[in-house]
């Protein structure tokens, strides 16, 4: 019998979690599993519950929630053999959509069943750890804005982006990119381990969670009569193609931006300093998957 913690956040996406322990209880397999439950209350549970997870020797943590509180679960269980396992509940659910995880909370709940278990890479910005994206400049004020907002969801996030757009012009940064240099005029500046911020929207189309390294995305300045074309690239996931992206790939990167401000782990903002520095960790944290691959193979 295997012992799994449910951590529950009851405040992600906009659907009611009273009745997730009885979906557990139904779905879960009962001859393979035994479930005790956490309820998400304030910011910091969802890490604390994973840590307890690791402590007491569960087998697996289940993260129900958004992109948020996977990453606060995550970051306990990094480097254990504690497993994550994802019911997806927020609103962009990024890690969820790269490992095509079912986006039904009953068909999430099913895969745990499988109990098939690999091991992925995850990423640190100054000793943080994140699991698909961190990164600087236009997302990150958008994140900062959209944390802020009374509302949430995809179409206020389109909002606060176009709202941002008007008033960020980018910002001077040199990387280091595993011992080479390179200078930019930056726009967005995004380490990825996985593809994607979420709700599909492909900010490093070929990064994977299995390789090692982290695909960095530059984009530079562009007039607003671009904005539906990069946008259009964003979501077919081919945005490499646009004449103001670059995108490199290195294990270490080392960033040292014109001021300290927001930046994003994850989606969620965070204020940092000048000196910035990003790594990838191979195959150190643990996830429940179904049987097909990652979302950019």
């Amino acid at each position: 019998m295997k012992q799994l913690l449910a951590i529950i956040n009851p405040k992600s996406g906009t659907d009611n979690k009273a009745s997730m322990p009885e979906l557990i209880d139904k779905i879960i397999d009962k001859n393979r599993f035994q479930v005790d439950l956490r309820w998400v209350k304030e910011f910091g549970d969802a890490q604390r519950f994973g840590q307890e997870a690791v402590e007491k020797n569960y087998d697996g943590a289940i993260a129900i929630g958004g992109d948020g509180t996977v990453n606060g679960v995550a970051s306990a269980l990094i480097g254990s053999q504690t497993a994550m396992a994802v019911v997806p509940c927020g609103s962009g659910n990024g890690l969820a959509r790269h490992l095509n995880l079912p986006l039904k909370v009953s068909k999430a709940l099913e895969v745990i069943n499988e109990d098939r278990v690999k091991e992925f890479d995850y990423g640190t910005l100054n000793g943080q750890p994140f699991v698909c994206t961190c990164g600087l400049g236009f997302d990150a004020q958008v994140a900062y804005k959209f944390a802020c907002a009374g509302k949430r969801g995809f179409t206020t996030y389109v909002k606060e982006a176009l709202s941002q757009y008007i008033s960020y012009d980018g910002e001077n940064i040199e990387l280091d990119l595993d011992g080479k240099i390179v200078k930019e005029k930056a726009f967005v500046v995004a380490c990825c381990n996985a593809a994607q911020y979420g709700n599909n929207s492909f900010i490093a189309p070929h990064a994977g969670m299995q390789d090692g390294m982290l695909d960095v995305t530059v984009i530079s300045p562009f007039r607003f009569y671009s904005v539906p074309v990069m946008g259009l690239r964003l979501f077919m996931g081919n945005i490499d193609k646009n004449h103001h992206v670059r995108i490199y790939r290195a294990r270490n990167i080392k960033i040292v931006r014109e001021k300290a401000g927001p930046m994003h782990i994850d989606g969620d903002p965070i204020t940092m300093p000048t000196h910035l520095e990003v790594n990838c960790h191979s195959g150190g944290i643990r996830i429940f998957v179904g049987a097909k691959g990652e979302n950019n193979k």
